[in-house]
């Protein structure tokens, strides 16, 4: 059973820092292209941040600058740190493992961004 295991969200001011981790086994992080998705309240879920093929992120242009992906390859952890947290950042954050033939997701962590 695949595994993916988000923590860190939490309601933070307007300007702040935030976190989040995604835990999984050896054999899926070392298989499988990772990423971290959103979605809004009303919106669908959309694509924040995802390795390339060559190690390298892709990164939606409304967190470029602000938002960092790296892994830890000993922990079997990615992390996604968010800077310069704006309200529409608000969203449920959601890890994702991807296989050429199957997608597989976390339970999300919510991320308040309100004053």
């Amino acid at each position: 059973q695949v595994q993916l295991v988000e923590s860190g969200g939490g309601l933070v001011q307007p300007g702040g820092s935030l976190r989040l981790s995604c835990a999984t086994s050896g054999s899926i992080f070392s298989n499988s292209v990772m990423g971290w998705y959103r979605q809004a309240p009303g919106k669908e879920r959309e694509l924040v941040a995802t390795f390339t093929s060559d190690g390298r992120v892709n990164y939606v242009d409304s967190v470029k600058g602000r938002f960092t992906m790296n892994r830890d390859n000993a922990k079997n952890t990615v992390y996604l740190q968010m800077n310069s947290l704006k309200p529409e950042d608000t969203a449920v954050y959601y890890c994702n493992a991807h296989f050429i033939l199957a997608d597989y997701w976390g339970k999300g962590t919510l991320v308040t961004v309100s004053s």
